[in-house]
């Protein structure tokens, strides 16, 4: 048994999600974290809204709210999404509580005992119509390295060098595209060339990453500099020294709060849910624990070099050596899993350019499954991929409906019919054998697959014994057997066997239809366990007072996964354990979805 850390991206709460989004983050967090379960791992998955920073400023005053209205608003519509599509979070929280409030602080004073971080005066953009600091994200413009026109005020996507937004040629405003002002100001700057052969040295032995996070995390170090860890703001965690926690124009940067959730929100688990307050440590302070950190590839440089410098930091493994603070000694990734991009019609979601499929929309409509389908078998692993209507349509009446939904259709039925119950297979013949144990292997196949993140070719394999079970039933032709019971009951059995086998297979993909087959194939129980939402109350911590503004109740999304059933091996099915009558497993879509797309999203044409 190993502990497995699972640190799932924190969605940013001034809107509701769309399906950009949890293709990067969502769905193949939950893939691994449900396989890792099945196996007999220990798994933490965790994470919350990212409330903080400008663009939760921008919202709020476009909407005449607060800004902790708004992500009030906004983190309950999020956890209903997440919890609907069936994401097993241990614990999905939010970054405005007093527990997160206080590990941030916590890291941010120890990191600066230690001696890395350096106040320095530089240049901050300035909305000159509003007064307000612009981030670094908020400011694009042409980059003077590469010459590329989408150049961002933190980093080049295409390049991949770190840049500040005064390096910018023409830069300009994200959020209403006038050219900023630059004022000088004075902020805590994270040392990074102080921590950068330490950080090169754990970079070299991530080996086994895909290759296009390694790739560009080998890329930073050859432009390493001291980061900004605070901003301009008035929204967000107060710095945590004397002469700087009183004052309302300075707030620690968003990004500097959002990496340490992966942590708090693991205190936070251990705090509600654990065997006692210091059982997070167990995925934090363990040498054999393995910790896996899921986002889109635009959050890379904050996964791969930010959070693990700030963990050297806090555990005094920099040139400045240090000592860790009372959280002690805290590991760094094991992987960083980083997907590309979800795109329609080439063109990234954009809420903004109102090109987007909302989370919410495509459940009312469509369901989990045949979204967590999608994305696992055509969604950005390690390119961008283009989301349309007519492919969608296509996998899911060809593969789902037609291939998977109709195997465990017909072969329950013959049964349910002609038996009753699962029938007993006698004098099995090497057809019968040859299926078997080729639905056996798959085991070893997906789960070697699912262990190294590739859910692409994982889905394909398992949907390859799907295909190799509707071929058995051609050519067997079970329907015809009538006068031979024996022979047509051990075709049956082996055909149930199979959809058992596939049932499970699946299960990390499909929760939601993998129990309906649990069931109808004589299970009772939870064979998948879905996620709940729970009320709870702000815990509350040494530092209230110093927020602004009351914890109060919140939801989070977490749920009991030890007592489901489901485990990754075979699970020999029951001769004469009683069938359900088998209802449609994946409804077909019309055709003329896949042309004009569905009311609350249609096909722009021409």
């Amino acid at each position: 048994m190993t502990h497995v850390l699972t640190a799932v991206a924190w969605p940013y709460a001034n809107g509701p999600r769309h399906i950009g989004h949890v293709s990067g983050f969502g769905v193949p967090s939950d893939v691994f974290s449900r396989y890792q379960r099945m196996i007999g791992n220990e798994v933490l998955m965790v994470s919350g809204t990212d409330e903080h920073g400008t663009p939760i400023l921008v919202q709020a005053d476009a909407e005449g709210v607060t800004p902790k209205q708004l992500a009030d608003r906004y983190n309950r519509v999020i956890v209903e999404d997440l919890q609907s599509l069936g994401l097993s979070y241990d614990l999905f929280t939010r970054t405005t509580t007093t527990n997160h409030y206080a590990v941030v602080q916590e890291l941010f004073r120890t990191v600066h005992r230690n001696g890395y971080f350096v106040a320095q005066t530089t240049m901050s953009a300035i909305s000159p119509s509003t007064g307000r600091t612009l981030p670094d994200r908020y400011v694009e413009g042409t980059c003077p390295i590469c010459g590329y026109a989408g150049a961002r005020g933190d980093q080049c996507d295409n390049c991949g060098n770190q840049l500040d937004a005064i390096d910018l040629i023409n830069p300009r405003s994200k959020i209403n595209g006038e050219v900023p002002k630059f004022v000088e100001s004075e902020h805590f700057f994270l040392d990074l060339p102080a921590l950068a052969q330490a950080l090169g040295e754990w970079l070299h032995t991530r080996t086994d990453w895909r290759p296009n996070v390694l790739k560009f995390s080998m890329n930073l170090l050859a432009d390493i500099r001291p980061r900004a860890m605070t901003r301009d703001i008035d929204w967000g965690i107060p710095v945590p020294l004397d002469g700087w926690r009183d004052r309302g124009d300075k707030k620690l940067y968003v990004w500097f709060d959002a990496v340490i959730g992966y942590l708090s929100a693991s205190i936070e688990w251990a705090r509600r849910y654990g065997v006692d307050a210091d059982e997070w440590k167990l995925w934090w302070e363990n040498k054999d624990a393995h910790q896996y950190y899921f986002m889109g590839k635009d959050n890379i440089t904050f996964h791969s070099q930010i959070w693990p410098a700030e963990l050297l930091a806090y555990n005094g493994k920099g040139s400045r050596g240090g000592q860790p603070g009372p959280l002690g000694a805290l590991d760094l990734p094991t992987e960083i899993v980083s997907s590309e991009y979800l795109t329609m019609s080439g063109s990234k979601f954009s809420t903004s350019r109102q090109n987007v499929i909302y989370v919410g929309d495509f459940l009312k409509e469509f369901g989990p499954d045949a979204l967590r389908y999608f994305i696992s078998v055509a969604g950005p692993e390690n390119q961008d991929s283009d989301f349309t209507w007519d492919e969608f349509v296509r996998r899911t009446n060809s593969e789902l409906a037609n291939e998977w939904g109709n195997l465990v259709n017909r072969s329950v039925s013959m049964a349910h019919k002609n038996f009753g119950q699962i029938p007993a297979m006698v004098n099995p013949t090497d057809l019968d054998v040859e299926l078997l144990r080729a639905s056996e292997q798959a085991f070893a196949t997906v789960g070697d697959l699912l262990a190294r993140n590739r859910f692409r070719a994982a889905t394909t394999e398992a949907m390859r014994v799907v295909g190799l079970a509707n071929r058995y039933l051609s050519e067997t032709e079970p329907w015809k057997l009538g006068g031979d019971t024996e022979r047509q009951g051990t075709v049956l059995h082996a055909a149930l066997q199979v959809v058992d086998d596939v049932k499970t297979l699946l299960t990390p993909f499909l929760p939601h239809s993998s129990q309906k087959i649990f069931e109808t194939l004589g299970g009772e129980g939870v064979w998948a366990a879905q996620p709940r939402i729970d009320e709870v109350e702000d815990l509350g911590d040494e530092i209230e007072g110093e927020m602004g503004f009351e914890g109060g109740s919140y939801p989070v999304i977490t749920g009991d996964y030890k007592n489901q059933q489901a485990i990754w091996n075979r699970r020999g099915i029951t001769t004469g354990a009683p069938l359900a009558k088998p209802s449609p497993l994946f409804a077909k879509l019309e055709p003329s979805l896949g042309e004009d797309g569905p009311e609350w999203a249609p096909i722009v044409k021409g």
